[in-house]
């Protein structure tokens, strides 16, 4: 089987030579091609263009948004008018349910196929072949792929056969992420104000009621205040709050706490939190509180 892979960022450049690792063919883009350089030290294929994509039987992408996967997509000479009939576009990016709907039509339209497979873990996870996938498309496709989505993930679940609704879980989710990221700022900023140490209270949370990763993983960099290098960068958390409400607006559902975690990563930025990672939410609330962060 031939593979593309296009966006090698931390989580892609990760996912990647796990693929590269399987013994498949693989071909890898991206727009800074010094990032291509660790794959094809293991043997990879480096594309000069789109069109070096135009054999490949399956191409994964993994970029940071709607913008980006756009642009590769759908624009003029884009993937959509490079890959061959019969291809399958593996979009593995957190975009827009909008979006991915457009995907799925485009490439019915083209004779091609496409599914959406959105992943649930950090850098670390996509290195080890760790992530969760959310995975929807055609089952027949999704069953003929299954092998190389077991080779990036420990676990797959398939949600649905309409791609769009995968993209809807993993908006729901990274929301669920959000949410308990803030909720942990505002109970550690709490306890420490009363002159507990927060450490000890992250110990006793995850030692018992919360004994899960997500609270160790996320509770750690908060207690820590360690948001830097970003394992997830904040104005991606922002953009997936904004994509999370556009999604409930379109479903008549309300998500208040969405709103305030939007407001959050809004002020995050203003105070220059950009470059950090987007758990460093979780320190707004120690600042709201005066202690020093």
């Amino acid at each position: 089987m031939k593979i593309g892979f296009i966006g090698l960022g931390q989580m892609g450049s990760g996912m990647a030579a796990r693929l590269q690792a399987s013994g498949q063919s693989l071909t890898v883009f991206n727009r800074s091609p010094e990032k291509m350089q660790d794959l094809i030290d293991l043997g990879a294929k480096a594309a000069q263009s789109l069109g070096d994509f135009a054999d490949a039987d399956v191409i994964f992408t993994m970029l940071a948004d709607d913008l980006a996967v756009n642009a590769l997509v759908m624009e003029e000479d884009g993937l959509l008018a490079q890959m061959r009939p019969g291809a399958v576009h593996v979009s593995c990016s957190t975009i827009s349910v909008a979006l991915s709907a457009q995907l799925a039509e485009a490439h019915t339209r083209a004779g091609q196929e496409y599914v959406a497979a959105p992943v649930f873990g950090r850098p670390d996870a996509a290195a080890s072949g760790k992530l969760y996938l959310a995975l929807a498309g055609k089952p027949a496709t999704i069953d003929r792929l299954q092998p190389l989505f077991d080779q990036i993930g420990q676990h797959s679940f398939v949600v649905a056969e309409t791609p769009e609704k995968a993209n809807l879980v993993k908006l729901s989710g990274n929301f669920l992420i959000a949410a308990v990221i803030e909720s942990l700022g505002e109970a550690m900023a709490l306890v420490e104000k009363g002159g507990v140490d927060r450490h000890a209270y992250l110990e006793l949370l995850t030692s018992s009621l919360f004994n899960v990763p997500l609270y160790k993983n996320y509770g750690g960099l908060i207690a820590d205040r360690k948001f830097t290098p970003p394992g997830f960068a904040a104005p991606l958390g922002q953009k997936d709050m904004r994509l999370v409400q556009a999604a409930a607006e379109e479903l008549n559902v309300p998500l208040p706490l969405a709103s305030l975690l939007h407001d959050r990563f809004i002020r995050l930025a203003a105070e220059g939190g950009a470059s950090r990672d987007w758990s460093a939410i979780g320190i707004l609330a120690a600042q709201d509180a005066g202690l020093s962060s």
